[in-house]
């Protein structure tokens, strides 16, 4: 903490190489993620015991759930030699001990290194008839030296497409959802938007009801929620797939189009009005399904929300950090509410997420003010915040030290957060995720106000 006061006001040299308190984790906690949203699925971590300690420990943190995984467990000799025989015994004995239904299989830095063929490995497993019938065994590389968890997550998602996914040639009416890097809040709530619209979703991966699932006093080690293995099969016959996040999902999107034939349509999070809108009438000209007046009625409560209140949003400036499709849809909302998204950062590199901030906040008050980086870290944002001061700091819970050191209010959002509840029960997407991202500024906009008001002004209603 104490470190942050040290922090230089002044930017002498541009940082390319060096990345001080990143704003994101490594590959494989994307990967495990992704895998839990299967049902009935162990994740397996290819490499050390402490890379999958640090993955488990990671998203235990965040959802304040067990999380099992398994792991290869390498040894000096695996780390010199290979870890295939290694994986050939951690899979006969997963099933053997463990009876999931599915194992899903992520490289670390070290298997990645050695060069392990995991298209061999697996194939071998199977036909050495360590794969028991009905079961099923899928793989992706997430090497921790490139990307990040969002990109983990991503090449998981295309791993259950690449291995799963089978097409009859004859459609079944089904439109897929492909969620992005969100909570299982979120994933809930856009199956809960489908639903309402009477569509017949395929939703995957599926984490609501594994990662925020009730204590009922026996313990399930593979919970009632997550996505149905046969359902991602059947992914290759349906009429159409809406991709939630560019980052996170266009990978799978576009190999269930270009492997399947499932012409796909990738936009961003459903956060914020907009966003939300464009993923409603995704599924109304995908399914030909009608808007019911009951969602028509929740976003009129965002519009009223955004209308009675907006003199207390106008105008003030935020500081964003995170990952880029939350991020992405986190600015649309600012610059709905007449905020000024001031500083946007996001650790998982790609080009694009400057031009995408770019285009959002053309022709507004925020142009020329905003200034991106990605990828970048909390430093150069903590640098930024020094230069000129913001009023609201929207980022996971390292972001709590900038917000201490500068006295300024911090809206926890996205990964991780270990030091509050409700992530993982309330959703910030779609209509009732802006009434609560909105409220939650609202009150800490006005507990501030509160806080610095005089004496002489301090009132009951502002």
């Amino acid at each position: 903490m104490a470190l942050l006061r040290h922090t230089p006001k002044e930017i002498t040299v541009e940082r390319k190489a060096l990345s001080i308190n990143p704003a994101k984790t490594c590959q494989p906690v994307g990967a495990m993620y992704a895998a839990l949203g299967i049902h009935g699925c162990l994740p397996h971590s290819h490499g050390s015991q402490g890379c999958c300690a640090y993955h488990r420990s990671a998203l235990t943190r965040h959802t304040k759930e067990p999380i099992s995984a398994a792991t290869s467990s390498f040894t000096e000799g695996s780390s010199v030699f290979g870890g295939q025989a290694n994986l050939l015994t951690a899979i006969q004995n997963i099933f053997s001990v463990y009876e999931p239904e599915i194992i899903a299989v992520h490289t670390t830095c070290l298997s990645e290194t050695i060069g392990d063929d995991m298209t061999q490995i697996v194939e071998k497993a199977r036909t050495e008839g360590k794969v028991p019938e009905g079961k099923h065994v899928i793989y992706c590389n997430t090497p921790s030296y490139v990307g990040s968890h969002v990109t983990g997550y991503a090449n998981m998602v295309g791993g259950m497409v690449k291995n799963l996914a089978k097409s009859t040639g004859v459609k079944n009416g089904k439109i897929n959802i492909i969620p992005g890097f969100c909570e299982p809040s979120d994933m809930a709530e856009i199956k809960r938007l489908a639903l309402e619209m009477g569509v017949d979703a395929n939703v995957f991966p599926d984490t609501s009801g594994v990662l925020n699932g009730p204590l009922t006093g026996k313990f399930e080690m593979y919970p009632k929620g997550g996505a149905k293995v046969a359902d991602i099969q059947s992914s290759g016959d349906a009429i159409g797939t809406v991709a939630l996040g560019e980052w996170a999902t266009a990978h799978a999107a576009k190999m269930l189009d270009s492997e399947n034939k499932v012409p796909c349509q990738i936009m961003g999070l459903p956060i914020s009005l907009g966003a939300t809108d464009d993923y409603i009438m995704a599924l109304h000209k995908m399914s030909g399904k009608a808007v019911p007046a009951t969602i028509d009625f929740e976003r009129g409560q965002v519009v009223d929300v955004m209308s009675d209140y907006n003199q207390y949003f106008f105008g003030k400036r935020v500081a964003l950090a995170g990952d880029p499709d939350q991020v992405i849809g986190l600015v649309k909302l600012c610059v709905e509410l007449d905020m000024i998204p001031a500083y946007v950062v996001s650790g998982t590199p790609g080009n694009k997420f400057e031009r995408t901030i770019n285009e959002i906040i053309k022709g507004t008050p925020a142009e020329g003010i905003t200034k991106v980086k990605c990828p970048g870290d909390l430093f150069i944002l903590h640098q930024w915040i020094k230069q000129e001061p913001v009023d609201l700091i929207i980022g996971n819970t390292y972001c709590k030290y900038i917000s201490r050191d500068e006295d300024i209010p911090l809206l926890r959002h996205g990964f991780p957060i270990v030091d509050r509840m409700g992530h993982t029960y309330f959703p910030s997407v779609g209509y009732k995720g802006a009434l609560r991202l909105m409220e939650k500024m609202l009150d800490l906009f006005l507990t501030r106000r509160d806080r610095d008001e005089p004496e002489s002004s301090f009132e009951l209603v502002y």
